[in-house]
């Protein structure tokens, strides 16, 4: 029985990991979910106004085109929401117009849907429309060629495409707060990484800890996703100031948040760095000098003051002289023959600069905030 479930073990442990792998997933996509609900709300509730104002209000019988323009422009994403808007009302209105005029004229068929592709896309680029514009001109001409307008329906369908794009339009200038916030939480996010980046470290070389170094070296190489985010929420965050007239006043912070995305990317890339760098130095059972991880700790301090003062809807400015004091317990760290220590020592200097930059300072003010390193006994 023990034979057969030690062979059996390298099963159980895949089934486990695979457990592990789909309870992620599920958490992934719940969490995706909640972070596209106001986008699926608002996109339903612009499909209703839309069929409502071309049926209530215009009249009109079964406008579909209302509804599914409203749906096509709003899109997902906050990303130039509206020139999108904007580009595929146009090119849905062309399409469905074109198609209209031919319809009324020339009938259905495939020459006909053929010839409504080629006019629809043609004038679409005579406006000089993007590549989004020319498609959703041809799209929605090869619907209304198909689907053949009932008696007292000729052109109501291009208006119906018209009201859809008016009620996206107004819908894309309402947006929540939550992507004027992500970018601020996102930031905090990284910032609080790096800190804990930075204490596993010490922590491991203070023991000497191979396995625990180790597990802090894959820690640092899954940041990744965290920058990604960061960027990803910056982007968001100054499209809807962009596009949206109620979040202008709120222009000034987003920025400020998107102004810290490549001096934290370039921090974090530098504690990954250190990271490995500690990280040989304990599996070669090198212990660091004196001093050396007390100096990281501070460091550590220091970057959690900035991610609480993100947090806290504050400015990392308020971090710089922790970092300062961490500067010069960096610069006063005794040097060795030994180049694994020299490596560390030479990316702390590095990172300590990359985080004063987060504080706000310039490259060249950041460089020479932190005093020389000591010389070689």
């Amino acid at each position: 029985m023990d034979d057969y479930l030690r062979s059996d073990a390298p099963v159980v442990d895949t089934l486990d990991r695979a457990w592990s792998r789909s309870r992620l997933s599920v958490r992934t996509r719940l969490a995706r979910l909640r972070g596209a609900a106001f986008f699926i709300v608002q996109s339903a509730v612009a499909a209703g106004v839309g069929w409502w104002v071309a049926t209530d209000v215009l009249g009109h019988q079964s406008p579909f085109f209302a509804p599914i323009v409203a749906v096509v422009c709003l899109g997902m994403s906050y990303a130039q929401r509206l020139r999108r808007v904007v580009e595929v009302a146009i090119g849905v209105a062309v399409g469905v117009f074109t198609a209209d005029v031919f319809v009324q004229v020339a009938g259905s068929g495939p020459w006909q849907i053929a010839a409504v592709v080629l006019v629809a896309m043609s004038f679409a680029l005579l406006l000089d429309g993007g590549r989004l514009l020319v498609t959703q001109a041809a799209v929605q001409g090869i619907v209304v060629a198909a689907l053949v307008a009932s008696p007292g329906q000729a052109f109501t369908r291009w208006t119906d495409a018209l009201i859809g794009g008016a009620v996206a339009l107004v819908a894309a200038t309402v947006v929540p707060q939550a992507p004027l916030r992500r970018p601020r939480v996102a930031a905090a996010e990284v910032v609080r990484k790096i800190a804990e980046l930075l204490r596993r470290a010490s922590a491991s070389a203070t023991d000497r800890d191979v396995d625990e170094a180790a597990e802090v070296l894959a820690s640092a190489r899954g940041t990744e996703s965290l920058l990604r985010g960061l960027r990803e929420a910056a982007d968001e965050g100054l499209a809807v100031v962009r596009s949206s007239p109620f979040s202008r006043h709120h222009a000034a912070r987003v920025r400020s948040m998107a102004d810290l995305v490549e001096p934290l990317d370039r921090a974090m890339r530098s504690t990954r760095v250190l990271v490995r760098r500690v990280t040989i130095a304990v599996g070669r059972d090198e212990a660091l000098p004196p001093g050396y991880t007390h100096a990281i700790e501070a460091l550590a301090d220091a970057t959690d003051v900035a991610g609480r003062l993100l947090s806290e809807n504050g400015s990392p400015e308020g971090a710089r002289p922790s970092m300062l004091v961490a500067a010069r317990l960096v610069a006063e760290l005794p040097r060795s023959g030994d180049l694994a220590v020299e490596t560390v020592l030479a990316q702390l200097r590095s990172l300590v600069v990359d985080l004063l930059q987060v504080t706000g300072l310039e490259i060249d003010a950041a460089t020479e905030a932190v005093p020389p390193e000591r010389p070689r006994d």
